[in-house]
């Protein structure tokens, strides 16, 4: 028996991390406003074994720590995070005689390592503290959405069942996809990629794979367990994600054509691929202190959404919308973007205003968001094994999202219509540049005959000053003439990196084809923008040819 209909503001249908965050972010923007919020998951849930998606970037760590004001708890009760690390290890036996790619000391702007079950725990509380209605261990049952008379919902708890009336409703529900799946908005993106994933007791340190005691100097701290560690092979990498509570995250992300799933979807399937591919690892988790917690896996696991916001006041946020591949960890930053956006139609919305125009404007950035950063992962996973291209490429993705969309976000422009019409022309530049470059880094990849090996060699990121200014500038605070120009100064320096990246892959094979970079560049490789120990191998190895 269905009891009468209660009623609220904005109904959210899933009480995972976009769902709570969201919820968080709408009460303290309009601290009036009525949020329910229905997860099927009981809380408190469990630590360390709870969800993957682990590690936040740039543009999710602010999100969180300043933009919802959790930096206490994130510093207490989470891991900091040492940045990313690269370790070009197919088959090795010997993690210091790999090519590392990282920083050797912290980037100035933070980021975090969660563990989810941690952080939704704390989330849920803060979200009741702040007067949300977070009904836990409930179930949709059925969701009717209604532009007139208000979308209902029926929920079921303990074996009753009730009605929720609700002006809006946002689907946080993650694969579940339940407003998704009702109005077909799911779409493939062609990007055809699997993965498996566990966690174990105990710290998993690279450093432990060492006695060299220049190598375990490289970083101060000496802490690569820190980082969100990828261990990478042709068509596929590895992740180890320390979590606060004591386990390790590990996962493969691989290819499917290369590394079918059927060679990874169990755990005893997975550790003989890891025997196979990364046997250092294989025989750290075999050893004692790092029993199994949980296993699991999903077949492509990259999707696409037709549509995201809706004028008629339902919205899709999280995976229960979109979801691009974990390489760079872009999860939380979409969460982040697409609850900005929610937030800002919903309060126009209840301030009286047509939403209709800026749903068409917020949909289209968020499209635009979503096919950049895929460019940065589709048809790539060839490369990840290539330990000279490969490096060259993380440094320039890193580069096209902390020139343009990571400074956008901190400077809390993503809604500023004004700057976003005069940046346009540069947004436009960037794209065109990073799709050109994309193609290249595949073609460079497609030519080598194997992936250059610099035995033991750290390419170190923090000793690259203006890639470690581009961090730092995240948190400036500029004013629209000082903003514009940084963004303008932004794409020039990706003109610049983009010139000697090509340069350095005709010198590699002198007939590779541009694909329409020249026509976008400025200067030549005499401005070197990585530094000569990026290059150390080749040069003299060319001086040997020469002499």
């Amino acid at each position: 028996m269905v009891g009468a209909a209660d009623a609220t503001d904005v109904l959210i249908l899933g009480g995972g991390l976009a769902g709570l965050t969201l919820a968080l972010e709408l009460r303290q923007r309009m601290p009036g406003l009525r949020v329910t919020v229905v997860e099927r998951r009981m809380h408190p849930v469990r630590e360390g074994a709870f969800k993957v998606g682990e590690s936040t970037v740039e543009i999710g760590a602010h999100y969180f720590s300043q933009v919802l004001g959790l930096r206490e708890h994130l510093d207490a009760e989470q891991v900091r995070k040492f940045g990313f690390r690269f370790f070009f290890s197919e088959g090795s036996e010997a993690i210091d005689r790999c090519t590392e790619l990282g920083v050797s000391q912290l980037l100035p702007t933070s980021s975090w390592q969660i563990d989810r079950g941690r952080f939704e725990n704390f989330l849920g509380e803060r979200a009741r503290a702040l007067g949300v209605d977070f009904r836990d261990a409930s179930v949709v049952r059925g969701i009717d959405i209604d532009a007139v008379g208000g979308h209902l919902a029926t929920i079921e708890h303990d074996g009753a069942t009730r009605s929720i009336r609700a002006r809006w409703v946002v689907d946080a529900s993650g694969r579940a996809g339940l407003l998704k799946r009702k109005l077909g908005l799911a779409r493939d993106n062609a990007h055809h990629i699997n993965a498996a994933w566990w966690r174990v007791e105990g710290r998993v340190d690279p450093n432990d794979w060492s006695q060299d005691p220049q190598w375990l100097q490289r970083c101060d701290p000496p802490d690569r367990w820190r980082s969100t560690n990828h261990m990478c092979g042709p068509g596929y990498w590895f992740w180890l994600i320390p979590l606060a509570s004591g386990a390790h995250s590990l996962g493969i992300v691989c290819d499917a054509g290369m590394h079918p799933l059927e060679t990874i979807n169990s755990h005893d399937k997975a550790m003989a691929w890891l025997r196979e591919h990364q046997p250092q690892v294989a025989r750290t988790l075999e050893s004692p202190g790092h029993a199994l917690l949980d296993f699991g896996f999903l077949r492509d696991f990259s999707y696409d959404c037709k549509q995201v916001f809706s004028a008629n006041r339902w919205a899709l946020t999280g995976e229960a919308g979109v979801f691009l591949d974990p390489f760079y960890s872009p999860g939380s930053d979409f969460i982040a973007i697409g609850n900005g956006y929610i937030c800002d139609l919903v309060e126009k919305e209840f301030a009286g205003r047509s939403i209709d125009s800026y749903v068409t404007l917020y949909e289209r950035l968020f499209r635009s968001f979503y096919d950049n950063t895929l460019t940065l992962y589709q048809d790539q996973y060839r490369l990840f094994g290539d330990a000279q291209v490969m490096p060259v490429k993380i440094i320039w993705d890193y580069t096209f999202y902390w020139s343009l969309l990571a400074p956008l976000y901190y400077a809390g422009r993503l809604t500023d219509i004004g700057m976003l019409g005069r940046l346009g022309p540069q947004f436009e530049r960037a794209a065109t540049l990073n799709t050109a470059m994309q193609a290249l880094l595949r073609d460079w990849g497609e030519r080598n005959t194997g992936a250059l090996v610099r035995h033991g060699a750290m390419l170190d990121q923090y000793r690259i000053e203006w890639f470690r200014e581009l961090n730092r500038a995240l948190g400036d605070r500029l004013d629209d003439a000082a903003f514009q120009a940084r963004i303008i100064d932004n794409v020039v320096r990706m003109q610049w990196l983009a010139a000697e990246i090509l340069a350095r892959a005709r010198r590699t094979h002198s007939d590779i084809d541009d694909r329409g970079l020249e026509a976008l560049l400025v200067g030549d490789e005499r401005h070197r923008s990585l530094g000569a120990a990026w290059y150390a191998d080749e040069d003299a190895a060319a001086e040997a040819d020469a002499a």
